[in-house]
């Protein structure tokens, strides 16, 4: 059975990111093959763990509704389509990875939604791993998409605004019973130890953060030069920190 790892937080804090540290760790520890999944429309994940997206589902989905497509006698355009998603993903050396991409129509991700919860839960039970990239704020989970989630990520950038959503989202979870078996709240790009204020707001909320990531001028580097965050160095901080995190974190999975 696979483990869910799902990350999600507002925009601008640095999730997917976190994300592909996740997946290093994961693979660093030989426990793939991992499967990726890249929910947020805003694709990034893929640029991020150095992977060349051809097609996402969102594009898949769009060329199906728009095209006149001849699907073979006794084929379902269900099992086409199926067909279709399953070539989708990309596969490397101990990852597997599915791309959601954009909706079908302006703003409409709705039916690639549903399409993405189905495959993904088809797709991870072939693998000891599932890490999902989540889309910025809290609608992904109000639609339901992110579900039978074993560690649920919440990533906060060194902000009391990042802090606040942090709490909405827990309260969203709590809301619609999703079936999320823990959460872990994660302050990630933090320059020197948090702000008073930070600290002040975690205590009002009684959020304890389980990880500080430090702001680590290496991960930026990489983000701008476009190198896989896969291949970061042992003695990145960054990377040290999510070592740490999920080590402590899996360590008590069971």
């Amino acid at each position: 059975m696979s483990f869910n790892i799902a990350v999600a937080g507002k925009g601008g804090t640095g999730k997917t990111s976190v994300a592909s540290l996740v997946i290093r760790y994961l693979m660093k520890k030989g426990a793939g093959p991992i499967l990726a999944i890249d929910a947020d429309p805003n694709a990034n994940l893929g640029e991020s763990l150095g992977l060349d997206i051809k097609q996402t589902l969102g594009s898949l989905i769009a060329s199906f509704n728009d095209e006149k497509i001849n699907i073979s006698p006794g084929m379902t355009k269900e099992t086409y389509l199926d067909l279709k998603m399953n070539e989708a993903i990309v596969e490397a050396k101990g990852i597997d990875l599915v791309t959601m991409g954009r909706g079908e129509g302006p703003h409409c991700y709705c039916y690639p939604n549903v399409l993405l919860r189905k495959f993904a839960d088809t797709l991870s039970g072939n693998y000891p791993y599932t890490v999902m990239d989540n889309e910025a704020g809290m609608e992904h989970l109000s639609r339901r998409t992110t579900q039978n989630i074993d560690e649920l990520l919440l990533v906060s950038d060194h902000s009391v605004k990042g802090v606040r959503t942090l709490a909405r989202i827990r309260e969203l979870v709590d809301e619609l019973k999703l079936e999320v078996k823990r959460q872990s709240v994660i302050i990630n790009m933090v320059p020197d130890g948090l702000d008073p204020m930070v600290v002040s707001e975690l205590a009002r909320l009684g959020i304890e953060p389980a990880a500080i990531i430090p702001l680590d001028e290496v991960v930026s580097q990489y983000d701008i030069k476009l190198k896989p965050l896969l291949d970061l160095p042992d003695s990145s901080r960054a990377v040290q920190a999510i070592n740490n995190l999920m080590t402590m974190l899996l360590d008590g999975k069971g």
